[in-house]
Formats: C-alpha cells, structure tokens, sequence
C-alpha cells in the first residue's frame, strides 16, 4: 500500500474514532474497570486453582511413594513369615519321622513327642493365622496403591491433555497470524497459558488507541482462531513505557491509553459472533509490567504493546482435585 495512503486512511481513522469515543460516559468507563478487577480475581483464582492441582498431583505422588513402600515392607514381611512356616512344618515332619521310629521303643519318648508336636502344631496355627493377617493387609495395601496411581494418572492426563490442547492453539495462532512475523508479532506459550503480544508499531499511532487497517487484520485473524475455541478465557492487557503521555482531551495518562487500547481490541474481537463475550477481559496496565528496559529506544518500543492471554478454563480439573 502506498505510504501517504496509508497516512491518509489512518489520519482519517482516528478522527473518526476521536470524534466516536468523545462521548463515551465515565460510567463504561468505571464498568470496564470493575470487570477488569472482577476478571482479574477470577485469573488469581485460576491460577490458584492450577497451583492446587499441582500440589495434589505432588501429594498424590508422595501418598504413591509412601504405599508403595509400605507395599514392599509387607511383601519383605510375608515372605519371612512364609519361610518361618515352612521351616516349622519342616520341623514338625522330621518330629513325626522321629514319633514314628520311637513308638515301637519307648512310650516315654512317644509321650515327649506327643507334646512337642502339640506345641509345633500350636505354632503352626499361630503362624499360619499371621500369615493369613499379612495377606490381608498385603492386598489392602495393593489396592490402595493401585487407586493412588490410577488418580496420578488421572490428574496427568487431563494436565496433559490441557498442555496438548493449549500447544495446539499456539500453533493454530501462529499459523494464522504467520504474515505479521517480524512486523512487532510474537507467539508464545509458557506456564499453561499462550501469550500473543503485540507491539503498537502494528496497532496504533502515538498517543492513540484507534487501531490501523493492518493491525485490525491480525487482530480478526487472532478472533478466527479464538472463535473455534469457546473454552478458552482471553485477557487483553493494554501496556505503554514510562514516557508520561503528554497529550491532552479524554486521556489521563498512561494507564488510561492501556486501557483504551485494550478496549478497542475487544471490540474488534466482539466483532466476531462466534466468541463468547464473556470469555473476554479488557485490563489496562500503563507502564508498571514492562517486558524490557524503558532506558532505550528499542526496549520502550518492546513495552508499547497489547498482550492476549489465553488461558483454559479449568472446570475439569476442578471437579477432579474435588472428587473424595
């Protein structure tokens, strides 16, 4: 596209959208910072969320541990009592050979016999009946070990299966964002979540938050991909350097521009019918999360951005940790 076209188009767009937002009420004002808020806790309390299911999954792994030894303790035990058994019986066999030699000679030492094999088969009984205790336990001790590693597998599949489903919407994005690389447009995904982070260079002119005709078309291509995932949660954060906004009219300052810029980015997204209004957070966060260094040119230019956080919802998961 030409240059001074491209100026000219721009220049007359935010005119536009100047003259449009002048009339915006300080109540949507206020409601959108509400819904930030009252959005912004839900984030902390999936993120909280996340952290307990990892804590279970830690505390399901060392339950594991801890039975899985009590298992082989039982194993080791069962297994001397298995031999003291045999040697006993082995004891009362030669005592019965030994009975059936001194029968015939004397009725004294058929007598001491008698006795002894009475107390062997005493012995004998107690053992056996240990031996049946032990059992018992061994096999209670299987099964919980057996229910302890179905539920850690249980928590890492669906941990898995999040992961997987997340690392394919990165994918999905980047493929369908892949004309704007190099043009200020990174994708990426870590802690669970995916991050797709634009620099205003794309988006927006200096001092403004009405979006250019490129920056619209990433951002309709990004709401392509959002609109086939109606389980993900989006949080467009709006963020500037640490340059105090000189400008003058509807603008406070720096956290006000973020959060118009985020504003104005969820709109284009509401555009699209196919996602779900309420999976979307508009939040302004000025210049207090910079991504690098506000000392030089190229780091402000970094921090001058719009971040989309996507994040799955975790109702699955949830409703695991909650069962027994």
């Amino acid at each position: 596209m030409n240059p001074n076209k491209m100026t000219k188009n721009f220049l007359l767009a935010v005119l536009t959208l100047a003259i449009i937002t002048s009339c915006v009420s300080p109540k949507v004002y206020k409601d959108l910072e509400a819904k930030y808020a009252d959005l912004k806790g839900e984030n902390r309390k999936l993120t909280s969320e996340n952290e307990a299911l990892l804590n279970a999954k830690i505390a399901a792994e060392n339950e594991l541990k801890q039975l899985q030894s009590a298992y082989d303790e039982a194993i080791s035990k069962r297994n001397k009592l298995q031999l003291d058994y045999e040697a006993t019986k082995a004891n009362l066999d030669n005592l019965k050979a030994s009975y059936d030699a001194l029968e015939k000679n004397s009725s004294a030492a058929i007598a001491s016999n008698v006795q002894k094999n009475r107390e062997l088969l005493a012995q004998l009984e107690a053992k056996e009946l240990a031996l049946a205790a032990e059992n018992q336990r061994l096999e209670k001790l299987k099964k919980e070990l057996e229910d302890r590693s179905n539920r850690v597998a249980e928590l890492e599949k669906v941990i898995s299966d999040k992961d997987a489903a997340m690392t394919a919407l990165k994918d999905a994005i980047s493929r369908a964002l892949t004309d704007f690389e190099g043009k200020g447009l990174t994708v990426e995904q870590r802690d669970g979540k995916v991050y797709v982070s634009m620099e205003n260079k794309l988006l927006f002119s200096s001092g403004s938050w009405a979006v250019g005709s490129e920056g619209r078309r990433a951002v309709e291509q990004l709401g392509s991909v959002l609109g086939d995932n109606p389980d993900i949660a989006v949080l467009i954060e709006g963020h500037t350097d640490n340059v105090p906004y000189q400008g003058t009219g509807q603008l406070s300052g720096n956290w006000d521009l973020s959060t118009k810029r985020a504003t104005a980015i969820v709109n284009i997204l509401r555009e699209n019918n196919s996602i779900n209004p309420e999976n979307l957070t508009a939040a302004g966060r000025g210049e207090f999360a910079p991504m690098a260094t506000n000392s030089t040119s190229e780091g402000r230019a970094k921090n001058r951005r719009i971040e989309v956080v996507l994040t799955p919802k975790l109702d699955e998961l949830s409703k695991l940790l909650n069962e027994n």
